[in-house]
């Protein structure tokens, strides 16, 4: 079923004692408030486990932001989705444009982290976008599905059911530049309609995709108001409870 979602991702900031302070203080602000719209935190590993405790998980998803590639072994550093799940985490985020420039991640690795998360019964948030350079070359469509066709579409229309998608314009993620309503809108009804071609249009239109890029305070309103935007991947914005708050309120 499509849902409305804002879903924080928190990257590497705050301390174990900071994040706490941050989910305990959200989770005091949400109280007693009629949500139109799923919330989700995407913490440090480091906090998964603190979090998940600390706060109303019936009204606060938690993700991971990443997983490894692998159930378990020698794998030194690396986090499971297993790990994940006993933390009381129900969600990964997986595909970040950060993940794959800095960490060089394939289409064939997030392929199985994807297979991995939906094993464990967590919910993918599956990231996509192109850079400005493929925007000014008017690429992005063919860009997107590219990145789609290689992992996402390769699953079961059960399984495609199970996942969240966002897409990430990546030139306007932490520089202020924010896609403009029109772009985001256009890019998200694209993305839908390459769906509905792969898996049907009643899948397509059950999808929840988010728009994923410098989306704050002053332009969610405006953007969860456009028919395939479904809520928001929200980088900066989630670091302060005021602005988060905004945000699920723009709903």
């Amino acid at each position: 079923m499509r849902k409305n979602i804002v879903a924080g991702n928190w990257k590497m900031n705050k301390t174990l004692q900071e994040g706490l302070a941050l989910a305990t203080e959200l989770n005091a602000a949400l109280a007693g408030s009629e949500l139109n719209c799923d919330v989700v935190i995407g913490t440090p590993y480091i906090h998964l486990a603190s979090v998940s405790a600390a706060i109303d998980t019936t009204k606060i998803g938690v993700a991971a932001q990443n997983c490894a590639n692998k159930a378990s072994g020698a794998y030194t550093g690396e986090i499971s989705v297993s790990m994940i799940k006993s933390t009381g985490a129900k969600y990964v985020i997986l595909g970040h444009s950060e993940r794959r420039e800095y960490y060089a991640e394939t289409s064939a690795i997030l392929n199985e982290k994807v297979a991995l998360t939906l094993a464990e019964g967590l919910t993918p948030i599956y990231c996509c976008g192109e850079a400005l350079e493929v925007r000014n070359a008017n690429q992005q469509n063919a860009y997107v599905k590219n990145q789609l066709e290689e992992t996402v579409f390769n699953l079961s229309a059960d399984d495609f059911q199970k996942i969240v998608i966002a897409y990430e314009p990546i030139w306007a993620i932490g520089t202020g530049v924010t896609a403009s309503t029109e772009q985001a809108q256009d890019t998200l009804a694209y993305i839908r309609t390459i769906i509905a071609e792969k898996f049907g249009q009643e899948i397509a239109e059950g999808t929840s995709i988010l728009y994923g890029g410098s989306c704050n305070a002053k332009n969610a309103a405006e953007l969860f108001s456009q028919p395939d935007i479904d809520g928001g991947l929200i980088g900066g914005a989630s670091l302060k409870v005021e602005d988060f708050k905004a945000i699920i309120d723009a709903f």
